[in-house]
């Protein structure tokens, strides 16, 4: 089974497949050519034999009728140059009258019959009659005796000629042929071997080096420059690898936030409740205000996991949305409405222009989660007597909201990863404004899933623009 499965491999490999192009490309002209010369020469060959033949055929028949030799057959002329035809051309020569008969046959065998044939009955009727059989050897040439005086056709001359000759040259010819069809195929063969084997090498060595990194002690980027196919392959592989490598660090860096964002409360849950258990006569005062504090740290906890479990949800299809067609004038406003609250305790001024009435098919309950999250984090990271600048406006293809505030911005350096889960911009103040840093990762997976887009455009110190793009109608 494995010795079958090898075989097939080899195959289907570059190696292979460029073997056969190189003996195809190499070997089959070469016999295409041979062919065609070989049958070329014998059909050339033939040809000048029998227009040469023809040609003294008619000079006989001319002869013939001027000698009259139908009526006397014992013309010396005549006969020697019969006998010399025959010999030079290897053939045989009847004569033959108007009723059929045979008057002279070169070899002694069918004088005085009658012979009744095609091409003896159309030479008759004055037509040249030229006939070549290949299977049995010879060239066949009829042509009539004409009488001038008459002005009559008074017999036929009937030419056999022996294609021998040609036929041994063709053969000969064929077996030259062979053989240099052979000594180059073999030469073929080989240099078809050396070649294919170096041009496959490239991407034999390119599967060792990915095989190699793949172990773990290869280099960690792929430099073969051999062709331009492979250098792309490479440079391709290369943006590959970096793409998992970055993955690689994200998940890890992701696994690390979570144990850690999940940690924190625990900690800092378990560092209460110790110091209220190391206090024997602690105050209520005190009990009060540290499980205030522990219910704090319980909520953050809450919230963490159950962003987690939103984002997990978001992961595994979009096939979960509850697409509805629903007013997103009205939405946002219920939006706004809702998180109006937290803004006046924050001194932030929340404000909402719909350009037009809008509808469109969504899911509103991980819509609002997503546009609630920004409108919140523009809150949050707002300062003192701040604003925060909802709008609505649409085409006859999408809907755009745009979440735009002036507050503290975000570093340029940032704005690529804000999307990353628990990414902050300022880690030091994360704690105090809260949050888990997993909302943006939240809003921007919702957007995905309706087939929309976000970006982000912001400026230090200044404040930050969300633009959100998303279908009318719900693509699937």
């Amino acid at each position: 089974m494995k010795r079958k499965k090898k075989i097939w491999d080899y195959l289907k490999s570059l190696k292979f497949r460029l073997l056969l192009v190189l003996l195809l490309f190499g070997i089959a002209p070469m016999l295409f050519m041979q062919f065609f010369v070989i049958r070329g020469y014998e059909k050339r060959a033939i040809n000048v034999r029998t227009v040469d033949i023809l040609s003294q055929s008619k000079i006989l028949a001319d002869q013939v009728a001027a000698y009259g030799y139908l009526e006397d057959n014992t013309n010396e002329v005549i006969n020697k140059q019969f006998e010399l035809l025959t010999n030079i051309y290897d053939g045989r020569i009847l004569v033959i009258d108007q009723a059929f008969r045979i008057h002279k046959d070169t070899f002694d065998i069918d004088s005085d019959k009658i012979i009744i044939s095609e091409e003896v009955v159309k030479c008759i009727q004055g037509k040249d009659v030229t006939k070549y059989d290949p299977v049995n050897g010879f060239i066949e040439i009829a042509v009539p005796v004409h009488d001038t005086m008459l002005d009559e056709i008074t017999g036929v001359i009937l030419v056999s000629v022996s294609t021998d000759v040609t036929q041994t040259h063709i053969d000969y010819l064929t077996q030259i042929g062979f053989v240099v069809s052979l000594t180059a195929g073999f030469a073929c063969i080989v240099l078809a071997v050396l070649i294919s084997s170096k041009m496959a090498q490239p991407f034999i060595q390119l599967s060792k080096s990915i095989d190699e990194i793949q172990e773990g002690y290869g280099t960690d980027e792929l430099m073969i420059h051999s062709y331009s196919e492979t250098e792309l392959i490479c440079e391709r592989t290369n943006e590959l690898l970096e793409r998992m490598k970055v993955l690689d660090d994200s998940r890890q860096e992701f696994v690390s936030n979570v144990s850690h964002e999940l940690k924190t409360p625990l900690t800092s849950m378990k560092v209460l409740a110790d110091s209220l258990n190391m206090q024997e006569n602690a105050p209520l005062e005190l009990y009060k205000e540290f499980m205030q504090d522990i219910t704090t740290e319980i909520d953050r906890e809450n919230k963490i996991i159950t962003d987690l479990l939103s984002l997990v949800k978001m992961d595994k299809a979009a096939d979960s949305l509850n697409i509805a067609v629903l007013n997103i004038n009205e939405l946002l406003e219920l939006i706004l409405k809702r998180l109006r609250p937290i803004a006046q305790k924050q001194h932030v001024e929340l404000v909402l222009e719909s350009f037009r009435p809008v509808t469109a098919e969504v899911d509103e309950v991980k819509l609002t989660l997503a546009i609630s999250n920004l409108v919140e984090n523009g809150i949050k990271y707002n300062s003192q007597n701040g604003w925060v600048h909802v709008s609505l406006n649409a085409d006859h293809q999408f809907f755009y909201v745009k979440v735009e505030d002036n507050g503290m911005g975000i570093p340029e350096e940032s704005l690529d990863r804000i999307f990353e889960r628990f990414y902050r911009v300022d880690k030091s103040h994360s704690k105090e404004i809260g949050g888990t840093g997993l909302g943006l990762a939240i809003t921007r997976s919702v957007v995905l899933m309706h087939r929309g887009a976000i970006k982000a455009f912001s400026t230090e110190g200044e404040g930050t623009i969300f633009n959100v793009r998303i279908p009318l109608n719900y693509i699937i």
